[in-house]
């Protein structure tokens, strides 16, 4: 499978774009792991084009964690054009369109899974933005806004005619936000439309590596996208590389993956040069891992995990957890 020039081997597997979580240092361990292609937080076009300090620091790239995504999110073309060339002078692997965040704050504003209601002006920023820079654009949007409006295999062939390099479908409506369970029987209409040339991604609810296989062998599709899966599992992408492939990638055990969440940690506080800020940063993961799940009497400690507000006190918390 190939997104423009950069050709991936069978089964690929990408960490999805999402805001507060694939920053630098969570996409350099989950690249460590096998994923094949990372994508930045959501940038906003409208901080971009005024050099806003927070958003241009989304634009750091560094060579290891090759191939990567810039994702940008607008609503107006022309802001989304020079957004797109001043996310080009990081030289991206590709250039990815957000029309699929639901967020209440982004859609309710036309952008992200808003423009699912303004499919003319979704084509056209698609379409100048595929004209303005010389990189691959992809796009990642949704089955459509509403139940009633599942328009996807048509705006497929639409996005495809804009000139975009891959399209990612994330199996859910706006209207559903994360809600039920991802669809991905729309995903794989699409990816059997013989009218369809461009590799298809499919995202939603994939957790496991026998997941991650049954999307692959049933639906057809590309490559599989792993958002909330990878919250504070980045080695989730190492065990669905080792089940699909011969990749042999090693996964740590219970203590390996602890330090692996400690390293996270301490990457996160030298990205935000504030150990406070860093942790903080991190709650998510610390939150959402499957690390400490089924551990008895667990709750205290969680809860102790999530105030904690030095290294030291954390780590210490991390380090008396015992996974036998």
């Amino acid at each position: 499978m190939k997104i423009g020039n950069i050709e991936f081997d069978r089964y690929p597997v990408f960490l999805a774009p999402m805001e507060d979580v694939t920053d630098l240092a969570f996409r350099l361990i989950c690249k460590e792991f096998g994923a094949d292609l990372v994508y930045t937080e959501f940038v906003s076009a409208d901080a971009l084009v005024r050099y806003v300090d927070r958003t241009m620091k989304k634009l750091t790239i560094l060579p290891e964690e090759r191939p990567v995504a810039i994702q940008i999110y607008g609503k107006d073309t022309q802001t989304m054009v020079e957004a797109a060339k001043i996310a080009a002078h990081s030289h991206p692997d590709i250039i990815d369109i957000n029309f699929g965040c639901p967020v209440k704050k982004i859609a309710s504003k036309g952008a992200g899974a808003g423009l699912l209601r303004d499919i003319p002006r979704m084509l056209e920023i698609t379409e100048a933005v595929v004209k303005a820079v010389g990189v691959p654009v992809t796009v990642k949007t949704r089955l459509g806004w509403d139940n009633d409006s599942k328009i996807i295999t048509t705006l497929a062939r639409q996005l495809q005619d804009c000139g975009i390099a891959a399209l990612t479908i994330h199996g859910r409506t706006r209207a559903q936000m994360y809600t039920g369970e991802a669809d991905w029987t729309l995903i794989g209409d699409v990816k059997n439309d013989p009218r369809i040339s461009i590799p298809i991604i499919g995202n939603g609810d994939v957790v496991t590596a026998e997941g991650a296989e049954e999307k692959f062998r049933h639906y057809g599709v590309d490559a599989v996208m792993i958002g909330r899966g990878s919250i504070g599992n980045p080695w989730i992408f190492a065990e669905i590389k080792n089940h699909l492939t011969e990749a042999n990638i090693s996964v740590p055990d219970f203590d390996g993956k602890k330090e692996i969440l400690k390293r996270h940690i301490l990457g996160s506080i030298d990205l935000l040069a504030d150990e406070r800020k860093g942790i903080v940063h991190c709650r998510r993961h610390i939150a959402a891992t499957p690390l400490f799940k089924g551990i008895p009497n667990f709750k205290q400690t969680r809860i102790a995990m999530l105030r904690a507000e030095t290294t030291e006190e954390l780590f210490a918390l991390i380090d008396g957890v015992d996974g036998e």
